[in-house]
């Protein structure tokens, strides 16, 4: 694994009770390693309205670590085609970009906090059939509790 494209959710599951724990494990092995976080123009559009220590924080990220983005007319075509499939409705616009984007840019997986409409068994599979059809590789979509090995070596 080399990059990983990460949603909003994630950064914003470092200050959430219910994902702090395992945003943080992620953000340590990602931070002592040499994989490249995909940060897109999506993610930096959806941080607008972030809480200030959400903003903070991804600028902290250390520039081994990460890749910036902007969307393309290729990711934007794709994304409208999980749309027309109907993978998720249209208010989940940007959930596409971000799975799109991934794809277009081969991203090694993909991470997200958000089981509503990217990390779910049938978007997913929704996902990689439009993929398929479109003549583009399956992408792997997790949380990011599933990405490591988080067991103590001791």
């Amino acid at each position: 694994m080399k990059t990983i494209y990460v949603d909003t959710s994630v950064f914003g599951g470092k200050f959430d009770s219910e994902f702090e724990l395992w945003t943080n494990l992620f953000f340590e092995k990602v931070f002592d390693s040499d994989l490249k976080l995909i940060y897109s123009d999506v993610a930096r559009e959806e941080m607008t309205n972030a809480p200030q220590k959400v903003k903070d924080f991804v600028q902290s990220i250390p520039d081994k670590n990460i890749l910036r983005t902007d969307i393309t007319e290729e990711a934007i075509l794709l994304a409208e085609k999980y749309l027309e499939e109907k993978v998720v409705g249209k208010s989940s616009r940007a959930d596409c970009y971000h799975i799109a984007i991934a794809t277009v840019l081969k991203a090694d997986i993909l991470i997200s906090w958000n089981f509503k409409h990217i990390v779910n068994i049938q978007k997913i599979r929704g996902y990689n059939a439009v993929n398929l059809m479109n003549g583009y590789q399956t992408i792997e979509i997790r949380n990011p509790r599933e990405i490591f090995d988080y067991e103590s070596k001791d």
